[in-house]
């Protein structure tokens, strides 16, 4: 079979996986939105909208509880922050992600966001779908950079599942996971994201998450507010990052799990019983903002009986954008599993619609509600999640509000061109970025992380006895290609190396042959290499010492060398492997 016919054969069987993967993470999408559905309309649906319930104040805690016992006795393992771990398997583990998290991450999210912990059901089925295409990629024993494009298409198609957006999730694949794109991974990513949001038509129709009507069209004259509501989210998103990981690492400072879980319970309990907007994802909140139903964020709160003074109206609005920051962090530091794709939604929409609210109310501009809410929305994802472009098709995709592009894309920019003057790491990628260990976003670093020291080790060199002499050395020479000769004992021990160049004087005058021995021409190089070594701290010696060999070294036991042409050769085809069209 000629290399064209399996080339093709290559290309359909990565189309039919990926074909697969939409086809499965579509329906985890759909069974994960209909699960939290179920449990939370059971639980707080017939509540009455004119007064506090005092349920809220015990279910949150509940669904943590069980989360916890599930991944305690059942998974046992640390199933994380869904976006971040898919992240730190692309960073540090080639991809692989654990089979469990096919399934693990979809039931314990489904408690505790369905018994109404604040956080968002987005993360937890996109690492669902990159599971299912790690595990699918190695399970047909695909090359890296497929696995890497199986990923890829898993995270696709959870986004359009969950969101009926395809081209969302492509965005949120190439933006958010960096994946490269060429025309080879854009099909398969194509064909998951479309077969998942079909998946989420045929059960689910046209009804969505977000009901938008556009009502008021784009205007020229109100550019300068929707520059200013980036500004504003930008300078928010900020708050948003480092407000989560402070929260999650004092939280975290707790040492005992149950004290953990009481006070995070509690804490998330008031939260929500004192602003019941907070509750679960939120996507309830936005639609009553969208259709102009603002002021129905009061419902079953004890500050029903205020919906008539619009300044308390303000600094309510104001306590749900702080404080859902505050209910995400702790839900999801106590033990609970969610995201803050759903919180950031909620947090933009919400400081849109009080960014408009507020000029009406103090400069009477008559500036559109719902445009400006919707706007926010894009704005805050481009400034927490450093996805300008996911923020603006997402937002334009699930609400159909491509007719407001415009505003999408001003207060996009402006957010994350804010908040790259104060954070150059998104929220998902800070923590790995701290450690050193981020390799998505880099494209150097990510093809010396593929690359394995030990496929790079040449043992091609003529070994030579420390005793031995220059006669015997010259006899290594005949017998050699190279002009470098490690000097190793009986134990395999390395003692030293010869150069060619440093004994080219004497190498042709035999009578020291006999008298000359070759512990006397040796000499220990400065710098060697140790076969645990990283890719990146080979490529660190190599710059540092300005040598174009070094020595491979185990507890001083003698393995091979590498050689700097070889560490470029396969660099070169590293990055042509995962850039190819």
């Amino acid at each position: 079979m000629n290399t064209l016919a399996k080339q093709l054969m290559g290309t359909k069987k990565l189309y039919w996986i990926s074909f697969v993967i939409g086809v499965v993470s579509g329906v985890a999408a759909l069974i994960l939105k209909n699960l939290i559905h179920f449990i939370g309309n059971n639980l707080v649906g017939h509540f009455v909208i004119t007064s506090e319930n005092y349920w809220y104040l015990a279910f949150p805690l509940i669904g943590i509880v069980i989360t916890v016992l599930i991944i305690r006795f059942f998974i046992k393992d640390d199933l994380g922050h869904g976006v971040s771990k898919i992240l730190a398997a692309i960073s540090l583990n080639k991809g692989k992600i654990k089979p469990h998290n096919s399934f693990s991450s979809m039931i314990t999210s489904s408690f505790t966001i369905g018994f109404g912990g604040s956080v968002g059901a987005e993360a937890p089925v996109v690492l669902t779908g990159a599971s299912i295409g790690s595990n699918l990629g190695r399970f047909f024993k695909l090359d890296q950079a497929d696995i890497m494009l199986m990923i890829g298409c898993g995270a696709t198609g959870a986004i359009a599942g969950i969101f009926k957006a395809p081209i969302a999730g492509i965005v949120f694949t190439l933006e958010v996971l960096m994946l490269e794109l060429t025309m080879a991974s854009l099909v398969p990513l194509l064909i998951s994201g479309i077969t998942a949001a079909v998946i989420a038509f045929f059960f689910m129709g046209d009804a969505v998450l977000f009901r938008f009507n556009v009502i008021h069209s784009f205007e020229a004259k109100h550019i300068l507010y929707y520059i200013v509501l980036g500004i504003a989210a930008g300078f928010f998103s900020v708050y948003f990052t480092r407000a989560t990981m402070w929260v999650e690492r004092k939280m975290k400072g707790i040492g005992k799990q149950s004290t953990r879980l009481i006070y995070g319970g509690i804490i998330l309990g008031v939260l929500i019983f004192v602003f019941p907007p907070l509750w679960g994802e939120g996507y309830n909140s936005i639609n009553k903002v969208f259709n102009d139903m603002g002021l129905n964020l009061l419902d079953n709160s004890m500050f029903y009986d205020f919906r008539t003074n619009p300044w308390f109206f303000v600094v309510f609005l104001v306590a749900l954008l702080f404080f859902k920051v505050i209910a995400m962090s702790v839900t999801t530091a106590t033990g609970g599993i969610g995201g803050i794709f759903a919180p950031t939604l909620f947090v933009g929409s919400i400081g849109g619609y009080l960014f408009a609210y507020l000029l009406n109310l103090v400069f009477g501009v008559n500036l559109p509600l719902d445009n400006f809410a919707l706007a926010g929305m894009g704005a805050m994802m481009a400034g927490v999640m450093h996805a300008p472009l996911l923020g603006i098709f997402l937002t334009a995709e699930i609400t159909g509000g491509y007719e407001l592009l415009f505003p999408l894309i001003i207060s996009a920019l402006a957010a994350y061109i804010t908040i790259m003057r104060f954070e150059p790491h998104s929220i998902y990628t800070k923590r790995l970025a701290m450690d050193g260990k981020l390799v998505t976003h880099h494209k150097d670093k990510a093809a010396l992380h593929f690359m394995e020291v030990e496929e790079l080790i040449e043992t091609d060199l003529e070994m030579v006895d420390p005793d031995a002499t220059l006669g015997d050395l010259v006899k290594a020479i005949s017998r050699s290609k190279r002009d470098l000769f490690p000097v190793v004992d009986a134990d395999g021990m390395l003692k030293g190396m010869v150069k060619m160049n440093d004994i080219r004087d004497i190498v042709f005058n035999q009578d020291l042959y006999d008298e000359v021995l070759v512990k006397d021409l040796m000499y220990m190089p400065e710098f060697f290499i140790s076969p645990k070594d990283s890719m990146h701290k080979v490529a660190e010696k190599f710059e540092t010492s300005g040598r174009y060999n070094l020595a491979v070294i185990d507890k001083g036991k003698y393995i091979g060398f590498i050689s700097r042409a070889t560490v470029f050769s396969i660099y070169r085809d590293t990055v042509r492997t995962f850039s190819q069209e």
